[in-house]
């Protein structure tokens, strides 16, 4: 299939070339990975045996995002309190989500390791909790955060490539590539599945054409569902569809069986739905209902399926990802991820915005300003 042309850098050049770099970025993340094998080994081993062990997933916005997508498939196997938790909610209320004598691994997910939230977390962490390590997952080498732990014995900070430090507004290679570290170094990804990854996102690469064609039907409102990981990954779809065209469009995200209860509502004739499918057998069943209630409601043409499988003809139209049979919906989500990335890019073209930088005016800035940190004061 004929490739769509790389947009020029005042209209999105960089946006889609992070995009479509994600494959080699994973491959080149997890080469990474096994090189510094020992470090990661000595820091994680003894740390993960400890039964009472938490675990909290953190970061502000797309990152908090990424949290949610690890968290289901951590938790079920490390057996361990694996919650996604974002920095934002921490910083507000740290009493609420911070334990003072839970043992508690904090990983941190941040793109340049600056926004305010990030630092404040680690922080906030270090002051309330009694026994507290980091896992700071980062792309900035010049990034605070990533300095500040830098060297610690209680933290371990993983750069990611260089390259995958988007220069776009967007988090697209940054996020993919910290969810992939993620899921390396904690779950149940292992180095042969990236190739397997990295294949199914190529496969989305070659799909820029179709893409862009649905992107050029110039839908007013867009939903994306997903049930368990990927209704994180439904909402940071939503996010970026947002993010990209400036707030034009109305996004929404739900789970299959939650968008019923009242959020169905937003459905109207000028509406795409995106339905991200499970691999899990029993979670799939509530998936094609809802497939197959949007598309007796919206048409065949407003429902598009992202799968790693065919569906039945009469369920309407599906993108179907090849070569990953048999791997758990948190790791499929990133290449599920790459087809949403271009959704949201191609939209934000057709609707006349830049994405490199979809708020020249800087109403929203790439990294969080303006952000007052209080400190906390007296006893905890």
């Amino acid at each position: 299939m004929t490739h769509t042309a790389i947009p020029d850098q005042k209209d999105g050049g960089a946006t889609i070339l992070e995009i479509g770099q994600q494959p080699d970025a994973w491959r080149e993340v997890a080469g990474r990975l096994t090189e510094g094998v020992e470090q990661s080994d000595a820091f994680l081993r003894d740390l993960l045996a400890r039964p009472d062990l938490r675990i909290i997933l953190t970061g502000a916005g797309s990152s908090a995002f990424a949290g949610e997508i690890a968290a289901p498939v951590l938790r079920r196997h490390l057996h361990r309190r694996v919650e996604p938790i974002a920095t934002t909610d921490i910083v507000a209320s740290p009493l609420d989500h911070l334990e003072a004598e839970t043992p508690t691994l904090l990983v941190s997910f941040a793109r340049s390791g600056n926004s305010p939230e990030s630092l404040a977390t680690t922080a906030l962490a270090d002051q309330l909790v009694d026994h507290v390590w980091h896992l700071v997952l980062t792309c900035d080498r010049d990034g605070k955060l990533g300095r500040a732990h830098l060297g610690r014995p209680d933290s371990l900070v993983v750069y990611m490539p260089e390259r995958t430090n988007d220069s776009g507004f967007a988090m697209t290679s940054s996020l993919t590539s910290m969810l992939l570290s993620c899921l390396l170094l904690l779950g149940p990804a292992r180095a042969e599945d990236v190739e397997a990854l990295a294949g199914a996102a190529e496969h989305v690469v070659g799909l820029q054409s179709d893409i862009r064609a649905l992107a050029q039907t110039k839908k007013q409102r867009f939903v994306y569902l997903g049930s368990g990981p990927l209704q994180g990954l439904a909402r940071e779809s939503a996010l970026k569809l947002l993010e990209l065209t400036a707030g034009e469009v109305v996004t929404y995200f739900d789970s299959p069986l939650g968008f019923r209860h009242g959020p169905k509502s937003v459905l109207d004739t000028d509406t795409l739905a995106v339905v991200y499918l499970s691999t899990d057998p029993y979670t799939r069943r509530y998936d094609l209902d809802i497939i197959a209630e949007l598309r007796g409601q919206l048409g065949p043409d407003a429902v598009r399926v992202v799968s790693t499988e065919p569906i039945p003809d009469d369920l309407g139209r599906s993108v179907v990802l090849p070569g990953l049979a048999g791997l758990p919906d948190a790791l499929v989500a990133l290449p599920y991820l790459v087809f949403g990335q271009y959704l949201a890019l191609f939209t934000s073209l057709d609707y006349g915005k830049t994405p490199d930088n979809p708020f020249p005016s800087g109403e929203v800035s790439r990294v969080v300003r303006g952000v007052t940190i209080y400190p906390m004061n007296g006893d905890r």
